[in-house]
């Protein structure tokens, strides 16, 4: 009689085990989340794009019923969180938030612990930060066209500084000098307050930038607001006018944010992480948080998200090839 029910308890226990091997992705993802989430961002504490990660991770746990943990792993532009991520077991408990470093590091770099593109599962953008071409204020130009028909005129005279070689504003820039057929001196800092800095004092001529940085000194008057670098208008500064709209359709430059999982990740999962994400974007106070800091809010699908990081790679190969920029 004990031998019998001995067999009937481990049949029934093997009976579950089994069911939960086979049990539908609908029924696992259902479940998701047990544990936290750990959101690893490529950046130090205390930046734009940290905010943005651990407002994303606040409001993504609570659409979740879960925890998502912000994990700064700053250093190699990237590289060592993107390979952290990359190498993270792909079951929806690691993920990576990013930005355009994602698609311009594989131009900058020719060997990376990780694939771009194909080690990876797009789950949403989040936000996007338009970049801002301004000017020092007594620069003999005061729109677009101006500045263009300055540089054709002086090539080679006019300089603009950057954060970096390498880095979004100086990509986003030397795309720009390309379509134009113009030639502006790039001007590398290390970082993007010193060459904030150096424009305020007039050290250098122009400068892609964002919004939130550079409102204030635009509505100050010591700067001077010549397009957005975005496919159309932003709402944030609805009266400066995009570049794509003066010429160069199809342009842009777009400090973009979003997030992935390691290859492989459940389906299912990340179809729940991406409804999540759409339903916290559109809430009201969550706007309202981004817009006080020059942010607007996305939520594409998983396969215009993937489209993107696809012509990224491609644009920002060719750029870098003719501009022949170096990693520091």
């Amino acid at each position: 009689m004990l031998r019998r029910l001995r067999r009937t308890l481990l049949l029934a226990a093997l009976g579950s085990f089994a069911a939960a091997l086979i049990a539908p992705p609908a029924l696992a993802a259902s479940a998701y989340p047990q544990r936290p989430i750990r959101l690893i961002v490529p950046f130090p504490a205390g930046g734009t794009v940290d905010f943005a990660a651990r407002l994303v991770a606040g409001r993504l746990g609570a659409e979740l019923g879960g925890q998502v943990i912000v994990d700064n792993l700053p250093g190699a532009g990237g590289v060592i969180a993107t390979g952290r991520a990359a190498k993270s077991p792909a079951d929806g408990y690691t993920l990576l938030f990013t930005t355009p470093n994602h698609t311009i590091n594989p131009a900058l770099f020719t060997k990376l612990p990780f694939d771009t593109e194909k080690d990876f599962v797009p789950i949403s953008l989040v936000m996007q930060i338009p970049e801002l071409l301004v000017a020092h204020s007594a620069q003999p130009y005061n729109d677009f066209k101006g500045f263009v028909a300055y540089a054709k005129a002086h090539p080679g005279q006019l300089n603009y500084g950057s954060a970096g070689n390498g880095t979004l504003p100086h990509v986003t820039m030397e795309l720009l000098l390309q379509r134009l057929g113009v030639v502006v001196t790039h001007v590398p800092y290390k970082g993007a307050a010193p060459a904030m800095n150096d424009l305020l004092a007039g050290q250098v001529a122009i400068k892609m930038d964002t919004i939130a940085t550079s409102a204030q000194q635009i509505r100050s008057g010591r700067l001077k607001a010549l397009a957005i670098a975005s496919p159309q208008r932003s709402p944030l500064m609805p009266d400066v006018p995009a570049i794509a709209e003066l010429g160069l359709p199809g342009y842009q430059g777009i400090l973009w944010m979003g997030i992935l999982a390691p290859a492989g990740t459940d389906a299912a999962v990340v179809r729940r992480l991406h409804e999540a994400i759409a339903r916290f974007a559109k809430q009201d106070d969550y706007l309202k948080q981004l817009k006080a800091y020059g942010i607007e809010s996305v939520a594409s699908d998983p396969d215009a998200f993937g489209r993107l990081i696809h012509t990224e790679l491609g644009q920002w190969a060719e750029v870098v090839h003719k501009s022949n920029i170096k990693a520091e």
